[in-house]
């Protein structure tokens, strides 16, 4: 890899997003550690442009050339030298440049799996945050990793737990005692109200949760707990895992980020504040650790730690990753897009929050399971997905 032990140089996908903001944060406590080759945003010019005035990249990613032109003119009237590019190809020339040695894949849903392919493809140490790149394209994604050489380290608070509670050198194919993990979830802002108030709820209900800091997408994404489902689609291709082998526990208080257990009946488990600096700070640091901001945790404070099974009937988006795991091949896939689009239209008053899992349902009913062969074949599901729940939408309006 390019650059000196002394000063790894990052490419941050999703700047401006939640784990973009705090991958900055650990990133700016350790200057002498960390430089800014490359930032993007999507759409929020001017915290861009702030990021960029601090930290100074090479270079600035976003979405069109009108948002270009607009960063372009704030930075000149501070006389910041950033180059600024924008659309997919700048995302992957950005994760894929020779002076880059880290890329913060962080860039929420589908659009990341491109520049996130991109590093991987060029042999970059890749801190996945964007799981869709594994959902959508597992086994594509995991041979480019395995063929280039990259390295790939968990960000997901409960990948990097796993992560942290296997063995060193943890190789699947081998026998290491693991018998199951166990992946928790808090429940969301949902998990207790009476399941006849669910059809009313509202976006910035669902965006309310109670213990994590999160963009609107991923915060409805954990209300219906298909981000848990999700999770465990990206876990199996992470630790070479079956579904069966992981199972979904409910914990509320998110003190506990997930659990290993092995065959002598041992059970390691990560504990922590729920801030994402924690498992950005030991992927940006692995193998060694550093300073990540966050307060230790007050054992005696937390005073207990529940744990429950989920509720299918509560959160049927977990029911329906878990069938699309087993079914494998390009399920999880349409899943991903029908589920993309479910909740944009919640997002935007569309549809109600317990048509999200029946638009999901009814797209994946319509979709026959194929093995996927190739990227192409990727993009091609996905944008034919997306289309199918679309018209789900219109017609339940």
């Amino acid at each position: 890899m390019a650059g000196s032990d002394a000063m790894q140089q990052l490419t941050i996908l999703g700047a401006t997003g939640s784990i973009g903001v705090s991958t900055l944060d650990v990133v700016g406590r350790h200057p002498d550690r960390f430089g800014v080759y490359a930032l993007s945003g999507n759409s929020r010019i001017a915290e861009l442009a702030e990021q960029c005035r601090r930290f100074k990249p090479s270079f600035a990613v976003v979405a069109d050339a009108h948002a270009a032109a607009q960063l372009r003119e704030r930075l000149n009237s501070w006389n910041i030298r950033t180059e600024v590019l924008w659309g997919v190809e700048g995302l992957c020339q950005v994760s894929s440049a020779k002076a880059v040695d880290v890329v913060m894949a962080a860039i929420v849903g589908a659009a990341g799996l491109l520049p996130t392919l991109a590093a991987a493809r060029a042999g970059k140490k890749v801190l996945l945050a964007n799981k869709e790149s594994l959902v959508m394209a597992g086994q594509l994604f995991m041979d480019t990793v395995q063929k280039s050489g990259a390295m790939l380290l968990p960000i997901d608070s409960e990948h990097n737990a796993i992560f942290q509670c296997l063995p060193k050198g943890y190789d699947p194919s081998e026998q290491c005692g693991v018998r199951k993990v166990l992946l928790t979830a808090s429940g969301g802002p949902f998990r207790s109200i009476p399941l006849n108030e669910l059809a009313t709820v509202t976006p910035d209900q669902a965006c309310a949760h109670p213990n994590w800091q999160m963009g609107r997408k991923i915060s409805v994404d954990s209300a219906t707990m298909m981000n848990k489902g999700l999770e465990l689609i990206e876990a199996c291709w992470l630790f070479g895992l079956s579904p069966n082998e992981i199972d979904v526990v409910i914990h509320p208080q998110s003190v506990i980020h997930s659990m290993v257990e092995y065959v002598d009946g041992s059970v390691l488990a990560q504990l922590g504040n729920p801030d994402m600096r924690t498992p950005i700070a030991h992927a940006l640091a692995w193998p060694e650790r550093i300073e990540s901001g966050v307060a230790s945790l007050d054992i005696i404070a937390t005073a207990r730690l529940d744990f429950g099974e989920p509720d299918l009937k509560r959160f049927p988006c977990l029911g329906l990753a878990i069938q699309a795991a087993k079914e494998g091949g390009s399920a999880p896939a349409v899943l991903n897009a029908a589920n993309e689009i479910a909740v944009e239209g919640f997002l935007q008053g569309q549809l109600s929050f317990i048509n999200i899992a029946r638009i999901v349902a009814d797209t994946l009913e319509k979709h026959e399971v194929a093995e996927l062969d190739s990227l192409e074949h990727v993009q091609q599901l996905d944008t034919e997905a997306r289309e199918v729940a679309l018209k789900l939408i219109r017609s339940t309006r």
